[in-house]
């Protein structure tokens, strides 16, 4: 089997130009098409949350323990790691400062995610494990010409060369009714890996660090080949959308969440006006999948 090795991420310059998606994307389109568009045409921006905020803070944490020798991938060593994560956090945006009263609720939050780091080693023991990739940028062609690409939290090979797929939760899972959509995720994953790698990961690994669940699944080639058709079925949409000027929105029990409420014609907003042709193209085609993006 190919050897899963890390390779650099290539720079927005040096990738391959045209259609991309990311599973971030495809599941802002599928809750709601202008919130897509609000994303990546628009680039609105959006303030930063306390929970966005420790979902990247928990998965740097958990990237840095596999740096350390496995003996010592302890609790102990994942809370020494919290607080320079964080500096470094808040270096690179500063923003992300804004989001505390003071210093009392900044320790509150940090304890926060001390919590969920401490919920990670309930689930497995760090000292067992050498991951083959963590962050592993992924990216693949499909036959239309359309590139699946994001991040994978984190890549495991067992000694015969079963390959498993972990990403980690820092909230809850989810009601029957929504981890579909989770799972969803997991199966882009699998997809662009089957699609660059030949090979079908074995295993699909959701930790959930709120709640201490973790869901599995074991995909195979009629699951991704059903994902595929619906990710072409998607970016169908999208370009349908494109082609018309047509992102309209999707009400539903997430607007309360939601941004650009304020400009959801749904809430008596108006939308900013749509780029150029070609600047458009070029926005959806630069679509990429931020790390940030999925981690809560």
């Amino acid at each position: 089997m190919e050897e899963l090795a890390t390779a650099p991420v290539p720079a927005a310059e040096d990738r391959p130009r045209g259609p991309a998606l990311s599973p971030s994307r495809a599941g802002d389109f599928m809750t709601c098409p202008l919130l897509y568009r609000f994303r990546v045409i628009d680039k609105l921006p959006e303030p930063p949350s306390p929970a966005a905020a420790r979902g990247t803070l928990v998965h740097a944490v958990l990237e840095r323990l596999f740096d350390h020798p496995r003996a010592e991938r302890t609790p102990d060593a994942a809370h020494a790691l919290v607080q320079p994560e964080w500096e470094k956090l808040a270096a690179a945006e500063p923003e992300l400062t804004t989001l505390f009263a003071g210093p009392d609720e900044l320790q509150t939050w940090l304890k926060e995610a001390a919590a969920a780091v401490d919920s990670y080693f309930q689930l497995e023991d760090p000292r067992r494990l050498e991951p083959a990739d963590r962050e592993l940028y992924v990216e693949a062609a499909l036959e239309s010409g359309l590139r699946l690409r994001g991040y994978i939290d984190r890549l495991d090979i067992a000694p015969a060369g079963e390959i498993r797929v972990v990403d980690y939760k820092t909230g809850k899972a989810p009601p029957p009714d929504f981890e579909a959509r989770a799972l969803f995720q997991m199966k882009f994953y699998a997809l662009v890996l089957w699609r660059a790698r030949g090979t079908i990961p074995r295993l699909l690994q959701l930790m959930y660090l709120g709640d201490g669940q973790v869901v599995r699944y074991a995909p195979d080639e009629a699951d991704l080949r059903a994902t595929e058709r619906k990710v072409l079925a998607l970016w169908a949409a999208i370009e349908r959308a494109r082609e018309a000027g047509d992102w309209r929105p999707r009400p539903g029990r997430l607007c309360d969440w939601c941004a650009h409420k304020a400009l959801c014609p749904e809430f008596g907003g108006t939308p900013p006006p749509l780029p150029a042709p070609a600047e458009l193209d070029a926005a959806i085609a630069a679509t990429e999948d931020a790390v940030t993006g999925e981690n809560a």
